[in-house]
Formats: structure tokens, C-alpha cells, sequence
């Protein structure tokens, strides 16, 4: 039996973990709180953040990272994109020499502008065909209630996506393979603050083709970002691209989306924060998205809107304004 680590006890790293042992894995996950890991020990549910789900008997929680890490062939990552590099610190020294990393993390570091595929390199000191990516649209209540979903899983070794995609690939979870990490990386990360814009419309009161034009021109970003990295153009089209985009941009399930509904409503930062019950990624990746535009020379409106609302303070309806006015151009550029 495939043994894995899930690290990270959220509603994500929870789903996943379920879909492993539905797969037939022998999971372990890692919690940081020892009540949350005694509910899933002796309830079967994660009552925080899956409450109801009940969960298969091959998963099982530690707060030992070393007791999650053992024997794993697959180690499964899923905390919050800015905390990566401090946790994975703690716990590459751990790990078994030839597990396989696996980043479900859809962010970009701040600072750095690095992708969680490059930071999990550098931090466990590993070779990139060591490192996967799991990304796709994916929500995970919908995922936990084995509603049917498709995943991609994005490696430089294909034949190392492949074990993957065997060790996840359920009656309801449908992984499919990519070379692409630049490019399902990049999808991942952009759609969030893309999200957080749709979501500010939808609080702002505006319609379908409002939302429809920001998702559209959101994967046009997205889509030049990737290619001035080094992305295949194909993977924009994916799963990773317009899937991802169009379940989290539509879906009151995606975090970004509310936050950024609760946002164009009227309520600031810090108010948002405070009624947000988990990490949404886009609120500091944005920062980070847009960093990595500069570097690349990439223009990105949608997502300087985005900073400029989420950090700056301005008014959403003066960044729309402002949005609209720019000089007309051809759908090309």
C-alpha cells in the first residue's frame, strides 16, 4: 500500500487526503493543533473545516511531523502559500531521501516572487523532478463530498506525474498529466487574484458581462505572465487555466470570491479578514503577482487593480473608473 503525508489539516488538505485513501493509500496527515487531531483520530471528521465528512479508515492524524513523514512515497503539502518556507525547514530534515513533494499551494512568495514548486527546491534541497504540482478546479467541499472533479498534475518527470495520478485517481477524482509547472502554477496562483476582482464586482452590485469581461481578460494576464516565463500557451486552456478560473471566479465556495464580494460591499481589509474563517490566497499574492509582472516587463491591470484596492484603500468604484478609462487597444495586447 502507497504510503503518503498530507501536511497541513485545512479543508483542502483534508479533502485530499481523503481522496488518497479513497485511491487506496495509507495516509497520515499532519496537524499543528492536538484537539483537531484527536477529532479526526477518534470522530473520523475534521470538524473544523469538513464538518460531517467522515473520513476513511487509512486516514490518520499526528501532530509528529516525523511520525507523518515516515515511509511516505508521497509528501503532501498544503499549508498556506506564505508559510511554506518556514514550515518546510522544520520538516525537510525529516523527510524520506526519495519521497516525491507535492505542492497543492496555489500562491506566490512574497518577496521573493518565487513559485511553491521553486521554494520547495530550494528549501529540501531537492531536483525538480522530485517536486509535483496539483492544481485544477477543485474545490474541496465539493471534492470531500466525491462530487466528480478533474485535477492536473503538473511534474518536469512525467513519469513521476503518472505515479501520481495512480496513487489519487478515484471513481469520482480525475487527475490528468502536464510538463507545464511554470504555466499550472502560474493558473493557480493568477486565478486567485482574478477572484478577489470578480468578487469585487459581484459586491459592487455589477452584471454577468462585467464578471464574464474580468475572467476573460483575467486569463489574457494570466496567459501573458506565463508566456514571458517560459509556460506552453496549451496549459491556459486547461484545467489549470480556465478551469481553475472559471470554478473559483463563479463559485460561492472559493474564498478569494467571497472575500472580494464582502470587499466591493463596503467592508475594509481588516473587516474582511476578521470574518474570514480561512487563508485566501490572492489577499498577499496579489502583491507577489504583480511583482513577478515587473520583473517579466508583463502588463497587468486587472491585478494592479486588485493591489490597489486590497493594500492601497482605494474605493472600488473609483479602480473601476480608472479601469475603464485606460486607452482602448486590440484583444491581443
Amino acid at each position: 500500500m502507497t504510503r503518503c503525508a498530507v501536511y497541513g489539516t485545512g479543508s483542502w488538505g483534508t479533502a485530499f487526503a481523503m481522496v488518497l485513501a479513497d485511491a487506496g493509500c495509507e495516509v497520515t496527515l499532519w496537524g499543528r493543533r492536538a484537539a483537531l487531531v484527536d477529532a479526526i483520530n477518534m470522530g473520523r471528521t475534521n470538524p473544523d473545516y469538513l464538518p460531517g465528512v467522515r473520513l476513511p479508515a487509512s486516514v490518520r492524524a499526528t501532530t509528529d511531523p516525523a511520525e507523518a513523514a515516515r515511509d511516505a512515497e508521497f509528501t503532501v503539502l498544503a499549508v498556506p502559500s506564505q508559510t511554506l518556507r518556514g514550515n518546510l525547514a522544520e520538516w525537510a530534515p525529516l523527510l524520506p531521501a526519495d519521497t516525491v513533494l507535492v505542492s497543492l499551494m496555489k500562491g506566490v512568495e512574497l518577496g521573493t516572487a518565487k513559485r511553491m514548486s521553486e521554494v520547495i527546491e530550494e528549501v529540501a534541497k531537492v531536483p525538480a523532478e522530485r517536486v509535483a504540482v496539483l492544481t485544477g478546479p477543485n474545490l474541496a467541499k465539493e471534492v470531500a463530498a466525491r462530487q466528480p472533479a478533474a485535477a492536473v498534475i503538473a511534474c518536469t518527470d512525467e513519469a513521476v506525474a503518472r505515479r501520481l495520478q495512480t496513487a489519487c485517481h478515484t471513481s469520482y477524482f480525475r487527475p490528468y498529466t502536464n510538463t507545464d509547472v511554470v504555466g499550472c502554477e502560474l493558473g493557480g496562483a493568477v486565478k486567485n487574484v482574478i477572484a478577489l476582482a470578480v468578487g469585487i464586482a459581484t459586491g459592487m452590485g455589477l452584471g454577468d458581462n462585467a464578471k464574464a469581461s474580468l475572467i476573460t481578460r483575467g486569463l489574457a494576464e494570466t496567459t501573458r505572465l506565463g508566456l514571458a516565463m517560459g509556460a506552453d500557451a496549451h496549459t491556459f486552456a486547461g484545467l489549470a487555466g480556465m478551469g481553475d478560473l472559471v470554478a473559483t471566479c463563479s463559485s460561492p465556495l472559493s474564498r478569494n470570491n467571497t472575500f472580494g464580494t464582502n470587499l466591493g460591499r463596503g467592508m475594509t481589509l481588516q473587516e474582511t479578514i476578521a470574518v474570514t474563517k480561512q487563508t485566501a490566497e490572492g489577499v498577499k499574492s496579489c502583491e507577489s503577482v504583480l511583482d513577478l509582472a515587473r520583473r517579466y516587463g508583463v502588463e497587468m491591470p486587472l491585478t494592479e487593480t486588485v493591489v490597489s484596492i486590497v493594500h492601497d484603500g482605494k474605493p472600488p468604484l473609483v479602480a473601476l473608473k480608472e479601469l475603464m478609462a485606460r486607452s482602448a487597444k486590440s484583444e491581443r495586447h
